[in-house]
């Protein structure tokens, strides 16, 4: 599989991520996307009219959006990964494969205003971004409730992976995370996850600070 990536870019870290962590090689295609805006050049446009990244060849089969990308690598390599035949664990997955593009639109928008200076409302992107961010936590306590350690399931599965990367790197667009006990110990949970892998921004769990009020229930 060959991915058209860009290094700073969350929505190529989340495919990036799922390949690492289900064992899956990826033939990697850096794509200058700032300052040289390649994805908009006419070699990547005949992939993706959109203008955007990334992009994933597997043989015949083109994939332009993050989400189904998460899906195809996860049914190729880990099914495990994907909801298996409980309905309501295939709904929850659908639900927040689809807000996963909330966190893009809104904390990605912010992001990029504030690290590359792209035109928008700050103001209106980071209320939109905590709004996101509240609905998350929410979601989290709730799931927490039914005694179940992540978005969908007890595992994790690829909602929680196209959702991670927009949050994790929210303060880059000056939304603080320090709000939210849920989404910063979920967030711990994946980074210990066997296979997880950095980007510029989100490290590994042992370079973060610890939770102190749940550093002995989360080991």
């Amino acid at each position: 599989m060959k991915l058209y990536d860009y290094i700073l870019s969350p929505s190529c870290y989340k495919v990036r991520l799922m390949a690492a962590l289900t064992g899956v090689t990826l033939e990697l295609r850096a794509v200058d996307f700032h300052p040289g805006l390649e994805h908009r050049g006419p070699e990547l446009l005949a992939l993706n009219p959109a203008g955007s990244i990334p992009i994933l060849e597997d043989g015949d089969l083109l994939l332009t959006e993050s989400s189904a990308m998460l899906v195809h690598l996860a049914a190729e390599a880990a099914p495990g990964w994907l909801a298996g035949d409980a309905p309501r664990e295939a709904a929850r997955v659908q639900q927040w494969l689809s807000f996963s593009g909330r966190l893009t639109a809104s904390l990605g928008g912010a992001r990029l205003h504030e690290m590359l200076l792209r035109p928008g409302d700050i103001g209106a992107l980071q209320a939109q971004g905590i709004a996101a961010l509240r609905e998350l936590e929410l979601g989290l306590i709730e799931q927490a409730e039914r005694g179940q350690r992540f978005l969908a399931a007890d595992r994790p599965t690829v909602a929680d992976i196209a959702c991670f990367p927009y949050v994790a790197l929210a303060p880059d667009g000056g939304v603080p995370l320090d709000p939210y006990p849920a989404i910063r110990l979920w967030s711990r949970r994946l980074r210990s996850l066997p296979g997880f892998i950095e980007m510029p921004g989100i490290h590994r769990l042992h370079d973060l600070k610890p939770e102190p009020q749940h550093e002995a229930s989360e080991g």
